[in-house]
């Protein structure tokens, strides 16, 4: 270079200026402005600044070659080492200035900067002002100046990126990225993942947490907005599919940077385990993304499936507490965010589906229905998700619903882990999956027609799955066979071979296919029936039915089916009985299969069936069962067979009444249904006949022969009791409704009846004697139709004509009593399981109808038939007829609310107690709350001698689930807490078991009207002064809040129980309060003004709490578990307050009064207690040693609440002492310390110890222990 220079000089001092332009044209345009720039001169150092500030506008007009642009920065950035302090201070400042001005949009030349600042920071000094900066702290005035200034938002993508190569400090990048989150509002959408990206590569440096936070929290805004946007009718200032499209590209940006940084990923984790409240569909979207990283695929997933579930807890928590709903907002459902995640991906988010997918099977397969004990699963469950894993679990079937109809690519990994699991769970409840089959099938039927080889082959595993599964899945089926060939003819094969199946499960899954085909295959001329399971519209499927699947084609199909159905009535008789019960509801579907299936039950019936008409018994029951070993087994479900028979023959002819005489039907046809159907009534009506005149010895019964179960005797007689009593009840339905009201036949069938219950006493009373103890009472074979109708006429029907013979009924009170006691049966069976036996059991429209005309009926005989009528009831110990109403009103109320939710309002206007049509259902509800209210104010008015404790329990517990119909905060509400107060400290019944229910309803309903523990304390002090002082020596004030307790109810268990259960509860929404507050502290989102009520709500809470608390520790509660509960309480609620002084303020404590309170009071207190619960447990452990060994151990195990105990005391005051020394305020000055751990000290050993060394000083431990202040404290109250 120096050569180069010198040749210039010499040639520039001579005479020919030629052979200088010619040297200077042989060299590039920079190297001759750098080489004629010697920086060891002024002038040369000027003219290189010159140089910079001349070149860098040039750079950025974009008049050159990108290029020759780069050609320049190059040699730019060798050279600005050379420059001296007070140029590199001057270019930095001409940067500075451009970028506040606007001039560097297009940021080619910003690349200089980092260089400049870099060697800037190289200087030892610089003039700044009127005085000297060093160079490293005259680049942080540059940056803050650089990073206060207005930004043009076309720079801000080139300024982050310039940034990544400027050494920062902590404090500097925090500052820039604050700006650059900023600027993203002012930026074109379309500019934001680039953006993104940068930023995330400048978080190499640092940082990690503000910029995930920061992006996050952009593109929640941004949904917000949208979704406000939307309800808008005006045009979106951003169209949403651009929005999502950029949401995908940052989200893959995102995941990029995290596969490369594991250190981002880690922080996003960490960020979101903190505070999942705050998650929405975009980071829940860039979670399921991560997901696909394997190293963090179990943790997104463990994450959210805890966000799911403790977010469906928190939601059903505020919901029970009008406290916590009055302090806090309720969250953003995290549940609804995973919705939104759902319908945004179908812009393109191929990235997050597959993390759809696995969250969907991973909440299925976490929060889905358990087996219940022995691995059994539950026979029917509720239709609504009511409880956090039940939420979780619909909300996966939800996920993979919406995932199956957006998605194409995925629509195949669904339905095959779908039917996977359906055929691999066996031991475990699959009804979510057959839920979610069906719905599968119903949004999409022609994809799966497309997958048909995929259900084919889960078709070949039905004879090895359980009945449910089978029959869910078939049912769910049902739409693809009317227009699936193949699907139809490949299940006809596998149920024909499960047909023959070695398995009794197989042959039942057999039964139900060909059962569910005839009912859903339609026959020409087959009346219109409204119960068909499911429709498909035409819409759905484009295949002309009727072209391949014609009604002629049907009828064959429907006659083959029968024929093999035939064989199933030589087969067990669980295979029977499920024919027997599915034969009624194919007819209805079908009827022009009835000739075949009338046929059918003819011949079958006809082999049990004695002609000979002078002999007794009509039927063969010797023919019913069979032996094998010294086993005896039913074979043929007789009564079942003649109750399908009754049910489809009397269904016939009142459809042949109703039916159009038009029809076209040939006469032949007619004559032959009419020949089948006079025999079947004959043969009826003789068996009616001939059983009335049966006596138990024609049927091989004695009152003196043996029913047990555990001997081959008494099975056989079981088994024809059984079968006998089902025939005796089908009769009488069968007499009932061919009746038509006549006096004559009503008098028959209370002979069937008095035959029925003869027998039906003798198995009570006989079945449970012998060594193995027989099953309950057998399911009544009435249908639930039957029981509306019988009950109606029992005690709704005034028709006069009609008035001789139903009196025939009414005037036996056992026949009433067994109507009232079937209808509970049928309902209790309706609540477990969602179906009853019978015809309609499995109708859920039917069903619900028949449940509203008996409930009519059981409130009009409940509310206008007196007590004083069922005297004689009362004296024979039985249930009142007026308590099986109310038994049936409660069991009706609650299975509406578990089943029908939506139609309780229906249920009650149909009771048709007044007219309430134009009454809201509020009003409506409230009316029979009030009926109920009388009802129960009319027990408590009277003699407490005739007080029926049963009925009042029933009207509590109704009027317990009406009230969860009520509104919190309306004015029924408001009168209904009223007047369980009212009741509450009125009634004085020394009754255990209604005092804890009317307890138990007033807590339920304090809790949604304001926080209860106030309600507690005065509680908690009525119990006090009922059971006593642990000091004998202490008197308590007499005093009485709630006159329903006393000391009967305060000595039984259960209250005290239900008040320390309360107390629990209480203590978990404490619990989530100071968690909440935790989480509030640890992402400090949350401004110190809404900290403020909460800690003061928390305060007060737990204050009133601790001083009820200190009633019970001060009460003599008897031995046993109510020491044992209390001692558990006290020890959680020391844990709560370790808590709370661990994560709250000291200026929070209310004063001090906390701490107060919990040590001179309680503390003090709870030493006294632990003596007093040592010696009675010591005392109850000594005379319950005659009982053996088992009592004393139980006893030992539950004085382990101690130490428990003991430990938390000791705990709270370690963090206590902590607390002082940060606050310099001696908290520990309300705390007695104790030296002893040991409690199980034997007093007479100690005072013997103590007399031999008198001039010892007394432990402190004796101190804690013989406390007189909480004896003053008492006698103040």
């Amino acid at each position: 270079m120096k050569g180069a220079i010198d040749k210039i000089i010499a040639l520039s001092g001579g005479d020919s200026p030629d052979e200088l332009q010619k040297y200077l044209s042989s060299l590039k345009n920079d190297q001759v402005v750098t080489v004629s720039s010697p920086p060891s001169s002024a002038e040369g150092m000027n003219r290189r600044l010159l140089v910079y500030q001349h070149c860098i506008p040039l750079c950025e007009s974009g008049n050159l070659q990108t290029e020759v642009v780069a050609d320049i920065i190059g040699l730019l950035m060798l050279e600005t080492h050379t420059l001296s302090g007070p140029s590199l201070a001057q270019l930095a400042s001409l940067f500075v200035e451009a970028i506040k001005v606007g001039k560097m949009g297009h940021g080619k030349s910003l690349e200089l900067f980092p260089t400049v600042l870099t060697a800037l920071a190289a200087c030892e000094a610089l003039s700044y002002g009127k005085g000297e900066l060093s160079g490293e702290e005259y680049k942080k005035q540059l940056i803050n100046s650089l990073c206060s200034s207005r930004w043009d938002p076309q720079c801000v993508i080139h300024l982050t990126t310039m940034f990544r190569d400027v050494p920062l400090s902590l404090e500097e990048l925090q500052f820039l990225i604050d700006k650059v989150l900023r600027m993203f509002t002012k930026l074109d959408l379309q500019e934001i993942p680039p953006l993104v990206y940068q930023l995330l590569l400048l978080s190499a440096k640092g940082c990690k947490k503000q910029v995930l936070d920061g992006i996050i929290g952009y593109f929640k805004e941004q949904d917000a907005r949208q979704e406000e946007e939307s309800l808008d009718l005006e045009v979106q200032s951003i169209p949403q599919d651009q929005l999502r499209h950029v949401e995908g590209t940052a989200i893959l940006h995102i995941v990029f940077a995290t596969r490369l940084d594991h250190d981002l990923g880690r922080e996003f984790l960490k960020s979101f385990k903190m505070s999942y409240g705050d998650l929405c569909p975009f980071s829940a979207a860039l979670l399921l993304s991560v997901a696909r990283i394997q190293r963090y695929e179990e943790q997104v997933f463990d994450l959210l499936k805890g966000a799911i579930i403790k977010s469906f807890k928190d939601e059903q928590l505020q919901e029970g507490s009008k406290f916590l709903q009055d302090l806090l907002p309720r969250h953003c459902s995290v549940a609804q965010m995973i919705l939104d995640t759902v319908k945004n991906s179908i812009f393109g988010w191929d990235h997050v589906t597959q993390g759809l997918v696995q969250l969907g099977f991973v909440l299925m397969d976490t929060f889905g229905p358990k087996p219940g004990p022995f691995g059994k699963t539950t026979e029917g469950s509720a239709s609504i998700a009511r409880t956090p894993a039940q939420l979780a679990c619909k909300l996966g079937g939800q996920v993979l619903l919406h995932g199956f109809k957006m998605h194409e690519p995925i629509r195949g990994e669904i339905l095959e882990q779908v039917l996977n699991r359906l055929i691999t769970k066996t031991a475990s409840p699959v009804n979510h999956y057959l839920d979610l089959f069906s719905d599968i099938v119903i949004s999409a039927p022609m994809i799966l027609l497309e997958s048909s080889t995929k259900v084919t082959e889960t078709f070949d595993h039905l004879s090895y799955l359980p009945l449910a599964t089978v029959q869910g899945l078939l049912k769910a089926v049902q739409p693809l066979l009317k227009v699936s060939m193949s699907l139809k003819d490949a299940l006809i094969l596998v149920l024909r071979k499960a047909m023959f199946s070695s398995q009794l499960d197989g042959r039942k899954s057999a039964v139900i296919g060909f059962l569910l085909l005839l009912k859903n295959f339609k026959v020409l001329g087959s009346l219109v029936s409204s119960q068909c399971s499911q429709t498909i519209s035409s819409s759905q499927i484009q295949v002309d039915v009727h072209s391949r699947y014609n009604s002629a084609a049907n009828e064959a199909f429907c006659l083959e089916i029968l024929s093999s159905l035939r064989r199933c009535l030589s087969q067990q008789a669980d295979v029977r009985l499920m024919l027997y019960e599915g034969f009624y509801d194919v007819l209805r579907r079908n009827s022009q299969l009835a000739s075949s299936i009338m046929q059918t039950l003819f011949s079958q019936l006809k082999r049990y069936y004695e002609p000979k008409q002078d002999l007794l018994p009509p039927m063969k029951l010797e023919l019913c069962i069979t032996a094998q070993g010294d086993q005896v087994y039913l074979q043929e479900p007789l009564a079942h067979l003649v109750s399908c028979t009754v049910h489809c023959l009397l269904w016939l002819r009142s459809m042949r009444r109703t039916a159009d005489p038009s029809t076209d039907s040939s006469d032949d046809d007619e004559q032959e249904e009419e020949g089948y159907q006079s025999e079947l009534q004959t043969i009826l009506e003789s068996m009616t006949r001939r059983m009335i005149k049966c006596e138990m010895e024609d049927f091989e019964l004695d009152k003196s022969a043996e029913f047990s179960m555990g001997s081959s005797v008494g099975m056989k007689n079981n088994i024809y009791a059984v079968l006998v009593m089902g025939v005796y009840e089908v009769l009488m339905e069968y007499t009932f409704l061919k009746a038509n009201y006549s006096k004559s036949h009503f008098e028959e069938l209370m002979q069937l009846f008095n035959h029925y219950r003869k027998l039906s006493e003798i198995l009570r009373e006989k079945s449970g004697k012998g060594r193995v103890l027989s099953h309950k009472t057998p399911r009544s074979l009435l249908s639930l139709g039957f029981i509306s109708t019988l009950l109606t006429a029992l005690f709704r029907d005034s028709t006069q004509s009609r008035e001789e013979a139903l009196s025939v009924l009414r005037s036996n009170g056992e026949f009433v009593r067994y109507a009232l006691s079937v209808t509970v049966q049928k309902i209790q069976q309706l609540e477990d399981t969602g179906h009853t036996d019978g015809p309609d059991g499995q109708n859920t429209d039917r069903t619900f109808h028949f449940l509203c005309d008996m409930t009519s009926v059981l409130m009009w005989r409940y509310t206008n038939i007196p007590g004083v009528v069922e005297e004689a009831g009362k004296k024979e110990k039985r249930c009142s007829l007026s308590q099986l109403c109310l038994e049936g009103l409660l069991r009706i109320f609650t299975t509406c609310q578990q089943r029908y939710p939506d139609k309780m309002g229906q249920l009650l206007s149909n009771m048709g107690t007044i007219a309430l049509v134009s009454i809201c259902v509020t009003e409506m509800n409230f009316f029979y709350i009030r009926q109920f209210q009388r009802a129960l104010f009319t027990q408590l008015s009277g003699e407490e001698e005739e007080f029926n404790s049963k009925e009042a329990q029933l009207l509590v517990s109704i009027l317990s689930v009406l009230s969860r119909q009520l509104k919190p905060g309306s004015k029924q509400f408001t009168q209904m807490i009223t007047w369980t107060v009212k009741i509450c400290k009125e009634t004085s019944f020394e009754d255990p078991a209604f005092s804890k229910g009317l307890l138990s309803l007033l807590f339920n309903l304090h809790f949604l009207y304001k926080s209860p523990v106030g309600l507690l304390l005065e509680l908690c002090q009525d119990i006090h002064c009922q059971l006593g002082d642990i000091d004998e020596d202490v008197e308590v004030e007499k005093q009485s809040n709630f006159n329903i307790v006393n000391i009967k109810t305060a000595t039984n268990t259960a209250v005290s129980l239900l008040v320390l259960s309360q107390s629990d509860r209480m203590l978990d929404e404490l619990d989530w309060l100071i968690a909440r507050k935790k989480s509030c502290l640890a992402s400090d989102k949350s401004a110190s003004g809404e900290k403020k009520p909460m800690e003061k709500a928390v305060v007060l809470q737990l204050g009133t709490l601790l001083t009820a608390l200190n009633e019970l520790v001060q009460t003599a509660l008897l031995p046993g578990i109510c020491t044992i509960t209390l001692l558990r309480a006290l020890r959680r609620t020391y844990t709560t307050l370790t808590t709370l002084v661990k994560y709250v303020r000291l200026s929070a404590l209310g004063s001090l009064r906390i701490v107060k309170l919990s040590g001179s009071h309680l503390t003090t207190q709870c030493y006294s207690f632990i003596t007093y619960a040592q010696v009675q447990l010591s005392l109850h452990t000594h005379n319950d040693l005659n009982e053996g060994v088992f009592v004393f151990a139980k006893l030992l195990r539950e004085t382990k609440a101690i130490p428990d105990l003991i430990f938390s005391i000791e705990q709270y005051e370690k963090y206590l002492i902590t607390l002082s020394k940060k606050s310099k305020v001696n908290l520990m000055q309300y705390m007695k310390l104790s030296t002893s751990r040991d409690f199980r000290i034997n007093a007479a050993t100690l005072d013997a110890a103590l007399q031999d060394q008198d001039n010892q000083q007394p432990t402190e431990s004796q101190d804690a222990e013989e406390t007189p202040e909480p004896s003053k404290k008492r006698r103040k109250q």
